[in-house]
């Protein structure tokens, strides 16, 4: 009796214990979404969201202040107040949110030339799966913007040879996945083959 009174606190204690940090024995979590939002600092706020919106396809919601003592409280800011402009991927109230802002404080952010995406540690790029990679490419050609490398590219042996990627990059120099279904061009090309 005494060894199943072991095993029972045992698995009592681990039931609480990994509990309380987001995962128990039956699988819950402790996450209440399942998508992430994105924070990102810009150069020029207009560009960057008229980029977003009208190259890559997202829709702006109403964004939202975050000013007094509370950016510098949580290592936010130095203390400068942020205005963001929050861009979606549908109307989901779970859809991913790509939180955009132009912070005016007293050291300026840097941008960084990044060549390819190992050229810095930390988050290097955004994948964002469309069901239309010529309309992708045909928006960012009417406002300026051109595939980046060359891409588009049918997936590499392994994946689906029926998707493709172009890389784009932002006007600060992020990079920018589109994942879809392989271009006009491509299933031309591929037909030749």
């Amino acid at each position: 009796m005494v060894l199943g009174m072991d095993i029972l606190s045992t698995k009592s204690f681990l039931l609480f214990f990994v509990s309380a940090f987001g995962v128990s024995l039956f699988g819950n979590s402790n996450f209440s979404r399942q998508t992430i939002d994105l924070g990102m600092v810009v150069s020029d706020i207009e560009k960057s969201v008229s980029f977003y919106k009208q190259v890559v396809g997202f829709e702006e919601v109403d964004g939202f202040e975050v000013k007094g003592s509370f950016p510098k409280a949580v290592g936010l800011t130095d203390g400068a107040p942020l205005n963001v402009r929050v861009l979606v991927l549908g109307e989901d109230e779970s859809a991913t949110k790509l939180k955009m802002m132009q912070v005016d404080s007293k050291k300026p952010a840097r941008t960084i030339n990044q060549p390819h995406i190992h050229t810095l540690n930390g988050f290097s790029y955004l994948t964002i799966f469309v069901e239309d990679v010529d309309l992708v490419m045909a928006n960012a050609k009417k406002h300026g913007h051109e595939a980046y490398a060359k891409s588009p590219q049918i997936l590499p042996k392994g994946f689906p040879q029926d998707l493709c990627l172009l890389m784009l990059k932002d006007p600060d120099g992020n990079f920018v996945e589109i994942v879809g279904p392989n271009t006009k061009a491509l299933k031309k090309k591929k037909s030749k083959k």
